[in-house]
């Protein structure tokens, strides 16, 4: 087999969001196959017709496209491809290896995406549907990640492969649609190691040739437990609502069961492909740190540029109801990017710079705001600023030195009361750039609202 024959897939169910370990299986399948220069397939398991939603097929679509992960071919939809499972489970009947039943029977079969919630058995209505005999043979498979595993399956019970409503099950579907889309590595959760001895048993009965497998381990919470809703965001696209930004989530993602080799781990995209390989997946479950990606995602932002920042960050200005000058954000943007982890934070770190009125710390007032002594430094310094005609850190620099000493005061004394008047808080990004970023309309407007308080 040369690379350019390497074919893998992705196949989530859209019966639900998509959720971190799903992405994870996506990224690894989409890592392997541009290292290889392979394909990558998506394909679409909705035969589920009561959980499966529209509402869950666009999230889908829509986080794999935020991510970037491109497909080669696809989508492929299950629920278009009936009558190609209807044919093949007639040839296994022809053949004497699977029979209709009027018995009950139940499902286990999940999608290839983790965390979705699919695992749990599905009772089939009472009807005619078409049962697998179990061919009892013991099997065993070489897997990439976990070496060689062995099945015995005299332990395992006939299997439906069709439903009595004339859907396929999972096992059948994807052996089916795997071996026709010429499927080379199936790369996906280890939950599904317990799925592979019915699978390989269907691939033998049709005369298909088997994939080679890679069963990554799950993805944990921090508590031990497998991830699930409780452990963050519901859906990965929420990463991107909340201010995530795609490379830092796929670098994240990327090292969680995934080694490259060596001590760094904020790696570009581009260069995780060149070092990616299946051999140096572990075979440890990963632990999902939601602080270290946080500050993985922080890294990101501060490389990003001016203009991508303030693209980025518009909107969540305007979902915190802040009506900001485009100019203005530029201008402001330089004092923030190293200090802001997600995108979101940009509204609580920025407000000063565009409301007329300021929300002041308490703390910050008792502290810095009360007696003459605050009331002169700001009667000075809003008299020098109302003067000025540039209104450039240096500028400003000069005139407050000048004020420092004609007031008599400390340096601290002088910028933090300057600070809390016009921030409302007493950390900001350098008093002198804050001033110029804010502008000297705003200046005078919070000196004149901090005057007014001081008691």
């Amino acid at each position: 087999m040369t690379n350019g024959d390497i074919r893998v897939r992705f196949a989530p169910s859209p019966t639900g969001y998509l959720h971190v370990g799903g992405v994870r299986t996506a990224l690894f399948n989409w890592l392997f196959a541009r290292r290889m220069g392979g394909k990558f397939i998506l394909r679409i398991e909705d035969t589920d017709r009561v959980r499966s939603t529209k509402e869950s097929l666009d999230d889908i679509l829509q986080s794999i496209k935020w991510l970037g992960l491109d497909w080669d071919e696809g989508p492929f939809f299950q629920s278009e491809r009936l009558a190609i499972y209807q044919e093949y489970a007639q040839k296994l009947i022809d053949k004497g290896l699977a029979y209709k039943s009027m018995h009950t029977k139940t499902d286990s079969g999940v999608s290839e995406t983790e965390d979705e919630g699919d695992t749990e058995e599905r009772v089939e209505p009472q009807g005619e549907a078409t049962v697998f005999r179990s061919t009892g043979e013991k099997v065993f498979i070489e897997d990439i990640v976990h070496g060689k595993i062995e099945f015995d399956t005299s332990l395992l019970t006939d299997f439906v492969i069709m439903k009595s409503d004339g859907m396929p099950t999972y096992n059948f579907a994807c052996v089916i649609d795997d071996a026709l889309m010429g499927i080379t590595h199936v790369i996906r959760g280890d939950d599904h190691i317990s799925n592979t001895p019915k699978q390989i048993m269907v691939y033998r009965a049709l005369g298909f040739k088997e994939p080679l497998f890679a069963h990554v381990p799950m993805i944990l919470g921090p508590d031990g437990t497998r991830l699930s809703k409780r452990h963050g965001a519901t859906s990965v696209y929420e990463y991107k609502r909340q201010g995530y930004v795609a490379p830092a989530l796929l670098n994240f993602l990327a090292l969680l069961g995934w080694a490259p080799g060596g001590d760094k781990e904020v790696l570009p995209l581009s260069e995780i492909v060149k070092l990616f390989s299946l051999e140096r997946i572990t075979g440890k479950s990963a632990v999902f740190n939601l602080e270290k990606l946080t500050w993985m995602n922080g890294v990101y932002v501060a490389e990003l540029s001016d203009v991508e920042i303030v693209d980025l960050c518009e909107p969540f200005l305007m979902n915190a109801g802040i009506q900001c000058d485009r100019q203005k954000l530029l201008k402001i943007v330089p004092l923030f990017k190293k200090r802001i982890r997600i995108l979101s934070d940009i509204a609580g770190a920025t407000e000063y710079f565009f409301i007329e009125k300021i929300d002041y710390d308490k703390e910050a007032v008792d502290k810095f705001l009360i007696g003459d002594k605050a009331r002169a430094i700001l009667l000075k310094v809003k008299d020098k600023v109302v003067s000025m005609s540039s209104f450039e850190p240096v500028e400003i620099e000069n005139i407050l030195r000048g004020a420092l000493n004609e007031l008599g005061v400390t340096s601290r004394e002088l910028m933090q009361t300057i600070r809390v008047a016009i921030t409302g808080r007493t950390v900001s990004a350098g008093i002198f750039e804050t001033m110029t970023g804010m502008g000297k309309e705003f200046v005078i407007a919070h000196i004149d609202q901090a005057i007014g308080m001081i008691k």
